[in-house]
């Protein structure tokens, strides 16, 4: 257990941040998932419009510092893979 008054007021600090992390982390989970759900649909217009969804939350979360922009560019590069790939898949069908 913390003494000193500033370690007291660290673990405060750190408990804020955690909880702030954990539900920005908790959007990009479930914006994840409502892309998957669209993919998954094979609803073209809904993936592409929760690709634009999930990419803005990723700029944001990443500019917060929760995680680290590569991450952030590297799921978004994924996603947008998936969703032109279903493109294609559609164009050549």
């Amino acid at each position: 257990m913390a003494h000193s008054l500033s370690a007291k007021k660290r673990i405060r600090q750190n408990a804020k941040r955690q909880a702030r992390n954990r539900v920005r982390k908790g959007v990009l989970k479930v914006q994840g998932k409502a892309l998957t759900a669209a993919i998954g649909a094979g609803d073209l217009g809904a993936a592409q419009t929760e690709l634009n969804k999930l990419s803005s939350k990723l700029a944001k979360v990443a500019s917060k510092h929760t995680i680290h922009k590569n991450t952030a560019a590297r799921k978004r590069s994924r996603a947008a893979k998936r969703v032109n790939a279903m493109k294609a898949a559609k164009a050549s069908a």
